[in-house]
């Protein structure tokens, strides 16, 4: 089963969680993620680094699997004058040093530049109208680049957005060739959103995009993999249901898990009356885990992830 560890203090020191600065540009402000083999030492090396530069750690969050000899996760922002342009320098300087003596799988992102995010849905349009509208309020901080439907359905909703809409049709006989230019419709983007897209993809397509494309699988899983599970779910009399964000593998409903919720229901609700509710749990549930990935508050490790919300 896979599951979600979410921390927000585990071991950070109440003077750096609390630490409060002047609001910044974001320009001037950048993420840190980073995962290792716990070993003493780690924070004090990561904070004199970004000292040395002239940077302010404005804030640290870190979690341990173990007291001694676990893995080890930490997000940290910074503020740094003039971080753009020196962040070329910033990173392979830290690569070199800190990265290489604590043997860190780590990424940096300069917060000035928006995660950039493309769309694929089919027909249902309540997940994907609602990370519209999140992002044109400014609830949603990346940029939308594109959405790309198998159906015609919803192009003029989305041109309401001012976002470009592609329709590219998925046949069984040109599966493979309608993969080839979604692909090539999501070049640039760093992140596609499955919002109720009811095509399986490849292996091939999956692989070219790791833990890039996340998806909500419309029940609490690992239940009810597959087609149509909220009629699994009546069939079976659940007292909840529920929907998933997850990151894409090549194993079908499997991937690591970010995001989760439910809603409680009795035997008097139908198969209509569930879809209904599950719709609602589905948008909120991948809007929020949209969020935390654009925001840089995911480590996948294995099959799970690591969510600093």
């Amino acid at each position: 089963m896979s599951d979600t560890e979410t921390n927000t203090s585990s071991k950070t020191s109440p003077q750096v969680a609390s630490k409060v600065l002047p609001i910044t540009t974001a320009i001037d402000t950048a993420t840190l993620l980073i995962k290792c083999r716990d070993q003493a030492g780690i924070v004090q090396a990561v904070s004199e680094f970004i000292h040395r530069y002239g940077g302010n750690i404005i804030t640290l969050d870190q979690y341990s699997t173990a007291h001694e000899g676990g893995q080890y996760f930490m997000r940290l922002e910074f503020v740094l004058e003039g971080l753009s342009e020196i962040i070329n320098n910033f990173e392979a300087s830290f690569g070199h040093t800190v990265a290489k003596r604590h043997n860190m799988t780590w990424h940096l992102h300069d917060n000035a530049i928006k995660t950039k995010v493309g769309i694929l849905v089919s027909r249902f349009d309540h997940a994907l109208l609602d990370l519209l509208w999140r992002h044109q309020r400014g609830l949603l901080d990346c940029q939308i680049t594109s959405v790309v439907s198998n159906h015609e359905d919803l192009r003029q909703a989305v041109e309401n957005f001012g976002i470009p809409f592609h329709h590219v049709p998925v046949t069984k006989d040109n599966k493979p060739e309608a993969e080839e230019r979604v692909d090539e419709l999501m070049a640039g983007n760093d992140l596609i959103v499955l919002a109720r897209y009811m095509q399986i993809l490849s292996s091939d397509f999956i692989e070219r995009w790791p833990m890039q494309i996340i998806n909500i699988h419309h029940s609490f899983l690992p239940a009810f993999v597959g087609a149509d599970p909220y009629r699994q779910a009546y069939d079976k009399g659940v007292k909840l249901i529920g929907a998933t964000a997850h990151y894409v593998t090549a194993e079908l409903d499997q991937g690591p898990i970010i995001e989760q919720d439910v809603h409680r229901v009795t035997h008097r609700q139908g198969v209509v009356e569930l879809r209904a509710i599950g719709r609602d749990i589905e948008r909120n549930v991948l809007a929020r885990a949209v969020n935390w990935h654009v925001q840089n508050r995911v480590i996948v490790t294995g099959n799970k992830t690591v969510v600093f919300n």
